[in-house]
């Protein structure tokens, strides 16, 4: 019984020395970055930036998803084999705003799940007429 754990033990620690991001696993998180206010039928860029402390086939990012008013405008799926390119990465979307927007963005570990989802607000102002 004693080998057995021994074993266990062992196994364990090749693990960790051979990915050690495991061990400094965390929850994904995302900051949305997006202008405060935009004029009707203007072009906006909105940028993702997750943030995952982990990145190898075991444990990784395995989506990132944008609502925009609740509806769904880009999911990124991720696997084993098509990760995240590194930790910290940012996504980009190009929106025309017809509204105030309610941004929505959240990313998954495949491990340890979400942060929750983060919030931005993009207000409509008027177009002035010079």
């Amino acid at each position: 019984m004693k080998f057995k754990k021994s074993l266990i033990l062992a196994g364990f620690t090749v693990v960790l020395l051979t990915f050690p991001t495991i061990s400094l696993a965390d929850k994904a998180s995302v900051k949305i970055e997006a202008p405060v206010s935009a004029e009707k039928n203007a072009e906006i860029i909105i940028k993702i930036h997750v943030r995952h402390k982990g990145n190898n086939f075991l444990h990784y990012t395995n989506w990132v998803e944008v609502k925009i008013n609740g509806k769904t405008v880009q999911r990124w799926e991720f696997s084993a084999r098509n990760r995240p390119e590194n930790e910290a990465f940012t996504k980009e979307i190009r929106y025309t705003i017809a509204e105030q927007l309610t941004i929505t963005a959240e990313a998954n570990c495949n491990l340890h799940g979400s942060e929750g989802p983060a919030t931005e607000r993009v207000l409509l102002v008027p177009v002035e007429n010079g």
